[in-house]
This record gives structure tokens, C-alpha cells and sequence, in this order.
């Protein structure tokens, strides 16, 4: 579904990018998550309103969604291995909701590609 789209490898390109975020020290907000917990949640949160919003998606759709979800987190834990269990500084969190907007955006444009027909979600 997007995995193999050119817009993913540009997203993992801007991942490297500003991977300078996540190797300098920042503000860290008392009772911050963990890099790898914020990562899960948001990107958690942006799967959920996805499917929400495309409530014509079968179960083998949403199955996809999630298992190609899924690569994506395990990208990023490669990528940022080193900081995963680190606290979120106030730069990383932003970063982390704008990457896991953009990777909303991307099954968002595969699914609108991919229907022809849509239903209403009542």
C-alpha cells in the first residue's frame, strides 16, 4: 500500500534529515514518555482516525494498514535505536506528531487512489 511508494522512501529520507534532533540533548518535560512510547502512541492515535475517517476499508484492508504500520515502527526503532528508551524532548515530540501525520497522509493518498467507490460512514 505505500511501503513500496516513492513517498515513503521521501519520508524516511526526511527522518534522516533531522535525525540531528534526536542526537542533541533537548527540554524534557517532567514525566516525559520514552522516545519509543511517544512514537507508539501517536502513531497509534493517527491508525485509529484513519480508519475512522475511511470507514469503507474491509478488515483485510485494515489488516494491511496495520501490518504495513507495523514496518513502519520497525523502521523507526532501526533508525533510532540508540535514543528509544530516552525521554522525549520538546523538539522530538514535535517531530514525532508531524513524521506520524506524514505517514497518515501517505495511506490516506493510497486509499483515495485505491477506491473507486466510497461508502457513507454514517
Amino acid at each position: 500500500m505505500v511501503l513500496e511508494q516513492p513517498g515513503y522512501d521521501e519520508l524516511i529520507m526526511y527522518l534522516t534529515q533531522n535525525l540531528a534532533l534526536f542526537e542533541k540533548p533537548g527540554v524534557v518535560e517532567a514525566n516525559a514518555p520514552s522516545v519509543m512510547a511517544l512514537i507508539e502512541d501517536v502513531i497509534a492515535e493517527h491508525v485509529m482516525l484513519l480508519c475512522q475517517q475511511h470507514c469503507e476499508l474491509d478488515t483485510e484492508q485494515r489488516g494491511q494498514i496495520v501490518r504495513e504500520v507495523d514496518g513502519i515502527v520497525y523502521d523507526l526503532q532501526e533508525v533510532l535505536s540508540r535514543v528509544l528508551n530516552q525521554p522525549v524532548t520538546r523538539e522530538q515530540r514535535a517531530f514525532i506528531d508531524e513524521f506520524a501525520g506524514l505517514v497518515k497522509n501517505l495511506f490516506d493518498n493510497a486509499i483515495a487512489a485505491g477506491v473507486d467507490e466510497r461508502s457513507s460512514c454514517a
